[in-house]
């Protein structure tokens, strides 16, 4: 019964410390900053079946995580029809046979200079592979949910707006097709949301941007 005594047990080897994730600032807000909170309670879209609500603004020191959430309701579709929406509701990313369509939802902004950007063009932080710093500015849909059942549907998500916006008039654009929204799009104040950037605070002042 003694016979495995007779043999030491080796010491486990120290286990390497994980570096500290951080990702790019294209891709997501800073993990270490309190953000500036914009109320905005606007709507992108409101009919008698759908809405599409814009909630709040996120300001950051490199970018705005705008808060959006959306709701559609069932009007004179058949079971059938009804199945087949409930399965482009739910569809990742608006993703069909591991590629992008059009007809899925999308948002774009056009910044006061002239510059736009739509969230149909950028990969989800959690799908983005290794490539380089994409040319500013950039959209990304994230953090999608959603749930519904035999009469209506809703879903929430936030878009990253890279970098903070100039001064001026910004363009907020939704368009979700297999759904029937056409495009549309409502008029936000850049300089008001550049300026809330100033409000926020760091985790811990003195270490820099978590974001490099």
């Amino acid at each position: 019964m003694a016979f495995f005594q007779d043999f030491p047990v080796p010491p486990l080897p120290p286990r390497p410390r994980a570096a500290r994730h951080a990702p790019p600032p294209w891709a997501a807000p800073p993990a270490y900053e309190l953000s500036a909170v914009v109320h905005l309670g606007a709507f992108l879209h409101r009919s008698p079946t759908t809405v599409v609500a814009l909630r709040s603004a996120e300001v950051f020191s490199t970018g705005v995580s705008f808060n959006l959430s959306w709701v559609f309701r069932r009007g004179e579709e058949d079971e059938e029809a009804w199945d087949e929406r409930r399965g482009l509701f739910f569809r990742p990313m608006g993703m069909h046979q591991g590629r992008a369509t059009r007809s899925a939802l999308m948002f774009g902004v056009q910044l006061p200079d002239g510059s736009r950007a739509s969230s149909g063009h950028q990969v989800p932080y959690g799908l983005m592979g290794t490539g380089g710093q994409p040319a500013p500015p950039t959209l990304s849909l994230n953090n999608g949910g959603g749930g519904g059942g035999d009469d209506e549907l809703a879903g929430t998500g936030t878009l990253w707006l890279w970098p903070l916006p100039p001064a001026g008039d910004l363009r907020l654009f939704a368009q979700w097709t297999d759904f029937g929204l056409d495009e549309t799009s409502i008029t936000l104040d850049g300089g008001r949301l550049r300026d809330a950037a100033s409000g926020v605070q760091q985790y811990w002042p003195g270490e820099g941007s978590s974001n490099g």
